[in-house]
C-alpha cells in the first residue's frame, strides 16, 4: 500500500500514473475500515452467545442473563473442545505428554473460555449493558475459571502459575520467552485471539439449537 502511495505521489503530474493512485485511495480507505482479527472474532462470539440465549429452554433474554448462565454456556461448549482433559483415574492424569490414548473427555481449553469471557464481557458494554449489570464479570464466572484453571493445570501437569512467572521474569529482562499456553495463545481464534470453537482455528463457536 505504502509502495503504491509513493509511486502516486513521485508521477502525481502524468496522467495514467495519477488516475492509477486515484483508484488506490478508496482501496487504502476501505483496508483501514475493515474490522480487525479481535473486533471480528468478538462480533462471532458475541452472535453466538444471543443465538444460545434464543435457544435456551425457556428462552432468555439477555437482561435476565446472570452468571450462573454464563457458566452454562462455557460448560456447554465444552463439546466442542479439543483439548484432553485426563480423569483423576486416568492412567496419564496429571502427564503433559501422554504416551498413548486414553478415554477421557475433550473440553476447552481453560485458555481458550478465559479469552472467550473477556471477549463477551466487552461486547455486552459495547451493546448497551453496564459493567454493574455484565454477567460476564460476575464474580461466580471468575471463580468458575479459576476452577478450570486449577483442574486442567493438575489434569494435564501444566504449571499455568509458573509459566506466568516466568513470562514476567523474562519481560523484566527484557529477553524473549517463547510463549507457553495462556489466553491470547489459544480461545477461543486465530492462533493468538484464542477462538473457542476451533480452539485457535478462527472459526466461530457453534450452537446447537439443544442446551
Amino acid at each position: 500500500m505504502d509502495s503504491a502511495g509513493a509511486a502516486g505521489t513521485s508521477t502525481g503530474g502524468e496522467g495514467p500514473s495519477s488516475g492509477g493512485a486515484g483508484k488506490a485511495g478508496p482501496q487504502r480507505g476501505a483496508a483501514a475500515a475493515a474490522p480487525s482479527r479481535y473486533e471480528s472474532q468478538k462480533r462471532r462470539d458475541w452472535n453466538t452467545f444471543l443465538q444460545y440465549l434464543r435457544n435456551h429452554k425457556p428462552p432468555l433474554a439477555l437482561p435476565r442473563c446472570s452468571g450462573a448462565h454464563v457458566i452454562e454456556f462455557l460448560r456447554y461448549l465444552d463439546q466442542f473442545g479439543k483439548t484432553k482433559v485426563h480423569a483423576p483415574g486416568c492412567a496419564f492424569y496429571g502427564h503433559p505428554s501422554p504416551p498413548g490414548p486414553c478415554a477421557c473427555p475433550l473440553r476447552q481449553a481453560w485458555g481458550s473460555l478465559d479469552a472467550l469471557i473477556g471477549r463477551l464481557r466487552a461486547a455486552y458494554e459495547e451493546s448497551g449493558g453496564t459493567p454493574e449489570t455484565n454477567p460476564f464479570a460476575a464474580r461466580a464466572v471468575r471463580i468458575y475459571l479459576r476452577d478450570v484453571r486449577e483442574s486442567q493445570a493438575k489434569a494435564r501437569g501444566i504449571p499455568y502459575e509458573k509459566k506466568k512467572r516466568k513470562r514476567a521474569t523474562a519481560a523484566a529482562a527484557g529477553q524473549a520467552h517463547p510463549a507457553g499456553e495462556s489466553s491470547t495463545s489459544t480461545v477461543l481464534s486465530g492462533g493468538s485471539s484464542g477462538s473457542v470453537a476451533g480452539e485457535g482455528s478462527g472459526a466461530p463457536l457453534r450452537c446447537s439449537s439443544s442446551s
